[in-house]
Formats: structure tokens, sequence, C-alpha cells
């Protein structure tokens, strides 16, 4: 159901730019971005991202006739999740290495926008509660980029606000004796 609410987010954010972008790779990113985090795997295994997914990209041409490789897609697949980062894009900005490819092309800023308004949604916030309980942290949760992202993103901003503001109320209540 999460999966399934991310990538209708993630279709109807990339429906709303002009020209469209590529679906399958939009789709493709969004669904192995997460895979390899550092959380999930070693910085060997997630040192060079195409020659990562390569075999999954393989089996693609095997199963389905698609050919990602060919067509120069599985390397922007790869691209996009080795840049949708919080931290890359930290990283980029600070150090100057923000690129027009970053600044202009589309897809990855759909897949960052489904990303963070996925994560500051009501499964995002469960499982960031969660993920942080278990490292003794809360994580930055950042802007958006698309216009759609960030009337999104607003609203969803507003709604951790109340949340935490939910919180505070029942942590600061005091009961009274009778």
């Amino acid at each position: 159901m999460i999966l399934r609410w991310r990538l209708g987010l993630l279709v109807a954010l990339a429906n709303t730019i002009l020209p469209t972008p590529d679906l399958v790779v939009v789709e493709l990113a969004a669904l192995l971005h997460d895979v390899l985090d550092k959380k999930y795997v070693s910085a060997e295994q997630a040192a060079d991202h195409y020659v990562f997914f390569l075999p999954f990209f393989t089996s693609m041409v095997e199963k389905h006739q698609l050919d990602l490789s060919a067509d120069g897609r599985a390397r922007q697949v790869a691209q996009i999740v080795d840049n949708v980062s919080w931290t890359t894009e930290t990283k980029l900005h600070k150090n100057n290495a923000w690129s027009e490819w970053h600044q202009n092309y589309a897809e990855p800023h759909c897949v960052r926008d489904a990303d963070r308004l996925d994560a500051i949604g009501p499964f995002g916030i469960t499982r960031c509660a969660a993920y942080s309980a278990a490292v003794n942290r809360l994580d930055n949760i950042s802007s958006t980029s698309t216009a759609p992202g960030k009337v999104l993103g607003e609203k969803r901003h507003r709604v951790i606000l109340d949340f935490i503001a939910s919180i505070e109320d029942e942590y600061g209540c005091v009961v009274p004796r009778p």
C-alpha cells in the first residue's frame, strides 16, 4: 500500500511537468533509490550504482525485452539514485558541484519530491520515528523542488507541526486529582 501511494504521487508529480519526464526512468529510480542506502549495504557495494544494478537491468532485457542499458536509461536511473538523497544534495551545494543536470533535469526532481513528501506524510513519519528511535537521532527532512511538490510539502509540514503540538500537549498533560 505504501509503495502504491508513493508511485501514484510520483507519477502525478511527473505528469504536471512539461515536457513530461520519462516515467520509466522516474519509476525505476524511485523504486531503487533506497536500495544502496548506507543503512542497508556497505560502501563497497554502493560505490558504483550502475554496476550494482546491472544484473537487474540485464534481467529486464531477458524478462521484458526492455534494454535500458542500450538506450542509456539504465545510466540515467543509476545517476538519479546516486544523487537523490538529502545528504548528497547538501554536499553538492556546499562544494559548488550542483550542476545544470542537477538543476534542470526533471526526473531526479520528481523522485526527490516524491521521496521527501513521503517522508513527511503519515507513513514516512512513522518510519522516521521507528528509525530515529532505533538509532537515537532524528534525521533532517528537506524541502521539495517542483511547484506541486512545494504545495504538498507545505500541507504536510503543517500536519507535522500539528502532530508535534499534539505530542507536546499530551506530554504536558497533568491529570487533576479527584
